[in-house]
């Protein structure tokens, strides 16, 4: 079965672990450190903060903006992380529409959500695709609100030459398993606020002041520390950090793949009546996350998913809308976004992984131009 995803990882990668278990030392230490400066060097801010995860990057990036009983804008297709951070700091998700061709939010709609208690608009990149920022950043800047962007797909996109992840108040990365930079499970803050910086490094480690590395060489260990705010166990250690060293150094080419492949199927599905390819606007510079096509309805989509299994080629749906969940529907009740409600019954996701193999890739395209709609 030839799959959605698949992680790019090597020696390299294998390596990198090794040194770490060899050094003696795997927590929260000076890889960490190393990965968070790499990173930020690489997105163009000033600080990164590592995380266990991409949910954990999202929750402390908003947690550092005090949302509390606020409402916060974003995407209604998305991974439920995106929104559960918002439930998680106690504050109101409200849906924005979103745009029929990038499927990202649509910063006319959102301009319409904004109330006197909104506090941020949490920007999807959906699929890679950096969402309108100018025109975001123009109505955060009109509504006195923060830009948060959700960088998960993300990593390596561009927007008008400028690195995703660098084109808000602070932005949240997922290197989860399948994303284009994985250290297996981890996340990653940016942003170019020390202040924020400073609040979400304390917040990963259960509020403490200092971290336990920092403390090591002291008089006495440096066993003494203070506890300012209640914090969280969210902090990266080495071992992923290492991983995510030589997976950065590796990103380019890796997104590179993806891109040519993703030209492979756009130059081999372009002319399909009953298909449309992924858009992708001339100023930005997508990652390539993922191959989301759009189907000319449902019932041949939900078709096209079984032909494919039938030939051992995975598929899936990224996403049903968030509100269609029943917890959302509990919270939420009765809402709809128009577009979202009705793309997602068409939208299909394809292999897409720089490790896909040339007779896969012709598989994947024989068997999708084989099919009869």
């Amino acid at each position: 079965m030839i799959p959605v995803f698949r992680p790019a990882l090597g020696a390299e990668e294998a390596d990198a672990v090794r040194a770490v278990m060899e050094s003696n030392y795997i927590g929260c230490g000076p890889k960490v450190k190393e990965f968070e400066k790499k990173f930020a060097d690489f997105t163009g801010v000033k600080y990164a903060v590592a995380t266990n995860s991409g949910t954990a990057a999202l929750h402390l990036g908003l947690k550092v903006l005090d949302i509390d009983k606020k409402e916060i804008i974003s995407s209604p297709l998305t991974f439920v992380s995106t929104i559960h951070s918002i439930l998680y700091n106690k504050a109101v998700p409200v849906f924005s529409g979103i745009q029929s061709d990038t499927l990202n939010i649509a910063p006319d709609i959102a301009r319409k959500k904004i109330s006197e208690k909104t506090k941020a608009i949490l920007s999807v990149h959906f699929g890679g695709h950096p969402c309108d920022m100018d025109e975001i950043n123009e109505l955060a800047k009109e509504n006195n609100l923060f830009v948060v962007e959700d960088a998960a797909h993300a990593c390596g996109s561009e927007y008008k030459g400028k690195k995703a992840g660098n084109l808000g108040n602070l932005s949240c990365f997922s290197f989860q398993a399948t994303k284009n930079l994985t250290t297996g499970d981890g996340g990653m803050i940016a942003t170019n606020d020390k202040e924020m910086a400073e609040r979400a490094r304390r917040l990963r480690w259960l509020g403490i002041s200092e971290g336990t590395f920092e403390r090591i060489g002291k008089k006495g260990y440096g066993w003494d520390y203070d506890v300012s705010e209640l914090g969280f166990r969210y902090e990266m250690n080495d071992i992923a950090a290492a991983i995510g060293i030589a997976q950065l150094k590796k990103l380019g080419a890796a997104n590179k793949k993806r891109r040519e492949i993703t030209k492979q199927y756009n130059d081999s599905f372009s002319r399909l009546d009953w298909l449309d390819i992924p858009a992708e606007r001339s100023y930005v510079k997508s990652s390539n996350h993922n191959y989301v096509v759009k189907i000319k309805n449902q019932k041949i989509r939900d078709r096209l998913i079984t032909h494919l299994a039938e030939n051992n080629i995975s598929s899936s749906v990224h996403y049903k809308p968030i509100y269609m969940h029943t917890l959302y529907r509990k919270i939420a009740g009765n809402i709809s976004t128009p577009v979202a409600d009705e793309i997602w019954k068409r939208i299909l996701t394809l292999p897409l992984f720089p490790g896909l193999k040339d007779g896969e890739i012709e598989k994947v395209v024989d068997c999708v131009k084989k099919f009869k709609p």
